[in-house]
């Protein structure tokens, strides 16, 4: 499975689907603990923390979160983005793939400033492997 992958600026990957296959790829992935990002609009991929985030990490796999949506390509402005654990997503028969409904959502706001001033930092190989 090869995904949209990031090395946090404190050494955390973080995985992101790069579309609606892949999203359901990347899902299927997740541990109930480990904490998983999506803008509150639909188009834009799931990103995914792996293992226990270190400070900054949220805000930065939010940041990753709104750059690649369809949200920031349209509007270039803020970006909401929802941000929940593993355990709290959910799938049912009726859901499209790469739908998923979630609980507990927290909400972060991710201002257009640090989406624009955002260095990405893309690890070569974005591939999910035992031991992550």
């Amino acid at each position: 499975m090869k995904f949209r992958s990031h090395l946090s600026k404190q050494g955390t990957i973080f995985f992101a689907g790069r579309n609606d296959k892949n999203n359901e790829e990347l899902i299927a992935e997740v541990k109930p603990e480990e904490f998983v990002f999506h803008t509150k609009a639909p188009g834009s991929p799931f990103v995914l923390i792996k293992g226990i985030p270190k400070y900054g990490d949220l805000k930065e796999a939010a940041i990753v979160c709104a750059r690649y949506s369809r949200d920031w390509k349209k509007t270039q402005g803020n970006i909401i983005i929802h941000k929940f654990l593993g355990k709290n997503i959910y799938k049912t028969k009726d859901m499209k793939i790469g739908t998923f409904g979630v609980n507990n959502v927290k909400i972060i706001k991710v201002k257009k400033n640090d989406i624009i001033n955002f260095n990405s930092n893309p690890v070569q190989n974005g591939r999910l492997k035992e031991g992550y």
